[in-house]
């Protein structure tokens, strides 16, 4: 009889060429950042994505968000954008004027046979072009349609429009961020936009899968407000229990102690002690073993409760050393540590060519460097199919096939 120890694990099966959402169909009718974003994943996981742009505004606004964009064999400014590349991989544009007959007729003619439409007009937006739900419903009642707004459908700011900015301020995420005595600062990226297009993803792939047992679509609703509010997580769950407003602490944990960014005698560290023993490891790298046992720091309570003790002499202590000595010391003692990088740093690393998080396409205007996606599969990774499009560069093509949605 076999010992547990001497069985072998299976050997894994090679990878499929295909994603895992080979054959789903996708129609864009989305702009900016929150609903691209959605539908860049869509894509990458394999299926067919077609973004309907307005011909008379040049498609998507993010195509004039630049410079940088991509330059053309001329030494001309394509309409690639940098802002416009981030979300608009494993697409294929179409120039359609959906405030014409013919353009309606067009979309319509496409939703017979998408899987998935995604739009982020204003709510009420489409219902003059006969292309909102209710009406798209009635023609395609398998249709998982996802709407995207600054407030959802429902609501007394459902009206009014939505900007990432405006989604971290509203919803609360802005008051949390930035130092004690500075102003509310947003996040350096537009992570309401893009946290509400992950939200979008799963949403779309339930309905997907209840699309598949019934053969019935349905709407999302889905607000960039409400996906800011959902992430203000343990803040916003701590003032529902408590009435206590949160304070914004710059770089520092409201939870835990020590856990934020200090200052070197050369750069930041950051270091992030989540318990009683590697805040006592933590305290042997400095030379103050005593402070493990002081009651005022000796548990993560008693140090919260202490915070601006504990930092007097924390700052002065790590000044003493240089950042590459206080992380390889933490490192040693199996405390968490690392670096603030900058974004030349970030992509010259080992980390991110090892894990394929830089990739090169080639467009139609030139050859561009794009984020990979964090998503690995043992049996259906992601692909990397289509670069960004430029405007309408795939109309004749695709309208005048017989299935728009012929698989790559």
């Amino acid at each position: 009889m076999m010992d547990a120890s001497d069985q072998q694990s299976p050997t894994p099966l090679p990878p499929l060429a295909q994603g895992a959402l080979k054959g789903i169909k996708v129609l864009d009718l989305s702009r900016i950042l929150a609903g691209p974003t959605c539908t860049q994943m869509l894509g990458d996981l394999g299926a067919i994505v077609l973004k309907v742009e307005n011909p008379k505004t040049g498609g998507d606004d993010t195509r004039q968000w630049g410079p940088p964009y991509v330059m053309d064999q001329d030494g001309e400014a394509s309409d690639l954008s940098a802002y416009f590349m981030a979300a608009n991989r494993n697409k294929r544009s179409i120039a359609v004027d959906i405030a014409t007959p013919e353009g309606q007729a067009v979309i319509h003619r496409l939703a017979a046979e998408a899987d998935i439409l995604v739009e982020n007009f204003k709510p009420g937006g489409l219902a003059k072009y006969g292309l909102d739900y209710a009406s798209m419903r009635a023609d395609h009642p398998g249709l998982v349609y996802c709407s995207i707004s600054g407030y959802g459908q429902t609501g007394p700011n459902s009206h009014k429009p939505g900007y990432d900015l405006m989604a971290q301020g509203y919803g609360g995420i802005m008051s949390l961020t930035g130092e004690p005595e500075g102003q509310p600062v947003k996040a350096g990226v537009g992570i309401a936009d893009v946290m509400c297009g992950m939200y979008a993803t799963i949403g779309i792939l339930a309905a997907l899968h209840h699309k598949t047992q019934t053969g019935e679509g349905q709407q999302i609703d889905l607000a960039l407000v409400d996906a800011q509010v959902a992430w203000l997580i343990n803040e916003g769950v701590a003032y529902l229990n408590t009435g206590t407003l949160p304070q914004r602490r710059g770089n520092e944990h409201p939870s835990i102690v020590p856990y934020g960014l200090y200052d070197t005698s050369d750069a930041h560290v950051i270091l992030a002690v989540g318990n009683d023993s590697q805040f006592r490891r933590f305290m042997e790298f400095l030379g103050l073993e005593g402070l493990a046992e002081d009651a005022r720091f000796a548990t993560n309570p008693a140090r919260l409760q202490n915070r601006g003790a504990l930092n007097d002499i924390l700052i002065p202590a790590l000044q003493r050393f240089t950042m590459d000595e206080v992380i390889a010391g933490m490192e040693a003692r199996k405390v968490p540590a690392g670096p603030v990088q900058t974004l030349d740093r970030v992509f010259a690393s080992d980390q991110v060519a090892a894990r394929d998080m830089a990739i090169d396409m080639t467009s139609t205007a030139g050859p561009v460097k794009l984020l990979g996606n964090p998503l690995n599969f043992s049996r259906t990774p992601v692909t990397y199919r289509y670069a960004p499009p430029q405007c309408g560069d795939a109309t004749a093509e695709i309208l005048g096939a017989a299935d728009p949605f012929e698989q790559d």
